[in-house]
């Protein structure tokens, strides 16, 4: 019975040793926590609802060469918007649209946009169309010209880079405001 106990001390022992051991090793040349040799973590892609809700305020409205105003296109404008609102994957946000239009025919684009999360991060995000007189039937009576296109999302810093996806904006103009109306629905695919 002493030898047993006795051997059952010795082996004790040695799993105390080698429990307070220092070292990253287990068995061999593996390291602890990677012992199926499995790689580093790659990241995962991560697809997730987007909805944003902003309220613009038009803040430039110029004549712009960069956009091809010419005496053969004299309706060529560069039109600049401010906005505020919220975002899913985003939270409160601000921003700025930038980019040319077509005041006669309506045509816009492609924006030059983005959106800034309270933290500093930004989403890159761009869009074109046609603005259209009117309104749709699931539109509220006073809107006066809307736009229902689609939009990319390509790219961010901190939590948005790498970002894509994509989706349908239903933005308008009405005759209560000065302001532009967004809604934009789709997918947003993050790297994490």
């Amino acid at each position: 019975m002493k030898t047993l106990k006795r051997f059952l001390f010795l082996i004790a022992g040695i799993g105390l040793l080698i429990a307070c051991s220092k070292s990253n090793n287990f068995w061999g040349d593996d390291q602890l926590g990677n012992t199926m040799k499995n790689g580093p973590v790659k990241p995962v892609e991560v697809t997730l609802p987007f909805k944003v809700d902003l309220v613009g305020e038009y803040t430039a409205v110029f004549p712009d060469i960069d956009c091809g105003l010419s005496e053969t296109e004299p309706f060529m404008y560069r039109i600049i918007v401010d906005f505020e609102g919220t975002g899913t994957q985003l939270g409160k946000i601000a921003g700025t649209f930038s980019f040319c239009a077509n005041v006669m025919t309506g045509v816009y684009g492609p924006t030059v946009s983005h959106f800034t999360a309270a933290n500093g991060d930004i989403l890159y995000v761009s869009c074109q169309g046609r603005v259209i007189t009117g309104r749709l039937d699931d539109h509220p009576d006073y809107v006066i010209e809307y736009w229902r296109d689609p939009f990319v999302i390509s790219g961010g810093t901190g939590r948005f880079e790498g970002a894509t996806g994509g989706g349908m904006t239903d933005d308008y103009n009405s005759d209560l405001d000065p302001y532009s109306h967004h809604h934009w629905r789709g997918t947003i695919t993050l790297v994490k």
